[in-house]
């Protein structure tokens, strides 16, 4: 579950943890899983999943950030999703995906999915000074509205 990368001059950064545990229908599946299949895929250069909390269970919603070029069209969405049954399970596969300007992370490089999820769901967040990028919340929020506005999801406080 660790990112790491690495260095030209065969070194290694650390960048910290994505470990969270989604529930979608009782089963645990951990986000790491997920990330380390998507960054397979030459398009995106990174992602984050949350839990949706939707009519008594948990949905999986997949947020990407695409490579310059790139778009989230419908054939990618069926890349992503096959990629993650085909090499996982079923259960591992996105209710929703959607492309994002941005992932957001703490200064010390750790993927904010708590912070994703509450944005989603429209509640209030904690400490946005702890992000390194916290403009990029502005961006899950919207969404979030946009898809109780939409229907198909309940808002949960």
């Amino acid at each position: 579950g660790d990112f790491v990368e690495f260095t030209a001059d065969g070194g290694l950064v650390v960048y910290g943890r994505s470990d969270a545990t989604l529930n979608p229908g009782g089963v645990r599946i951990g986000t790491a899983e997920i990330y380390r299949q998507v960054a397979t895929l030459a398009e995106i250069t990174d992602c984050v999943a949350i839990g949706y909390e939707s009519h008594g269970d948990t949905e999986i919603w997949l947020f990407v950030k695409l490579r310059p070029g790139c778009t989230l069209d419908q054939s990618l969405v069926d890349r992503i999703k096959a990629s993650l049954r085909s090499s996982l399970t079923p259960r591992h596969v996105p209710r929703r995906i959607y492309a994002v300007g941005d992932i957001p992370y703490t200064r010390s490089g750790k993927k904010v999915e708590l912070a994703v999820t509450d944005a989603v769901h429209g509640r209030p967040l904690n400490n946005l000074s702890a992000l390194a990028n916290p403009e990029a919340i502005a961006e899950f929020e919207a969404i979030g509205r946009q898809a109780i506005a939409g229907g198909g999801v309940e808002r949960r406080e």
